[in-house]
């Protein structure tokens, strides 16, 4: 059930980003089976996407990984304390890439309460692309890792949501993308409780 890597060289990262709404994401890390299905992702469009890391062709040794045909992960650290999981998506050299920002957890809840260090379940266990992370276990270990594989992966388990239930706004913490900050390329399931504060 996994998602075909053909599904990832696709070059429209904004129809990707809304597609991956409702698809699983799963983590099989030192053995412990964790994952739920995607309620809030944000697309950046490589090189002409003032908000995308790679913007203007930037290549460094963090963004080298943007570069790599879609189908990998893409994992860096932000603020210097929160691991950010993104997909990269499109060909080799069109630096795309989608943001997970929340899930619904489905799959080894007691893991990822352990991971986050809670002692009972609460929407914010996975609100968040940082809290996405650290509740599966993602690292930037597995940076640049193949979606085929059986550490990451993502699945269509047949869930879907419609149109008038998915919104669609600006991505957030993106001020300093100026135009491109409005962009609506922030899709997230409309009052979901593991969603990001909705755009006004």
């Amino acid at each position: 059930m996994k998602l075909p890597e053909t599904y990832y060289h696709s070059p429209d990262v904004v129809a990707l980003s809304r597609d991956l709404i409702g698809k699983y994401l799963f983590t099989n890390i030192d053995g412990e089976f964790t994952g739920g299905y995607i309620v809030e992702t944000e697309a950046y469009a490589g090189v002409i996407d003032r908000a995308a890391h790679s913007y203007g062709g930037r290549m460094t040794p963090r963004t080298q990984t943007m570069y790599m045909q879609g189908g990998v992960s893409y994992v860096y650290l932000c603020y210097g304390i929160h691991e950010m999981f993104n997909v990269v998506v499109s060909e080799e050299g069109q630096p795309h890439a989608i943001l997970i920002r929340a899930i619904q957890p489905a799959e080894g809840l007691d893991m990822m309460m352990l991971r986050r260090n809670m002692d009972k379940l609460k929407p914010n266990i996975t609100k968040g692309p940082g809290s996405v992370a650290k509740a599966l276990g993602i690292s930037r270990k597995i940076n640049a890792m193949s979606l085929q594989s059986d550490v990451i992966w993502i699945e269509d388990r047949g869930l879907t949501f419609p149109d008038e239930e998915v919104a669609a706004g600006p991505r957030i913490g993106v001020d300093y993308a100026g135009e491109d900050a409005l962009l609506p390329y922030r899709f997230y399931v409309r009052g979901n409780i593991y969603v990001s504060k909705p755009n006004k």
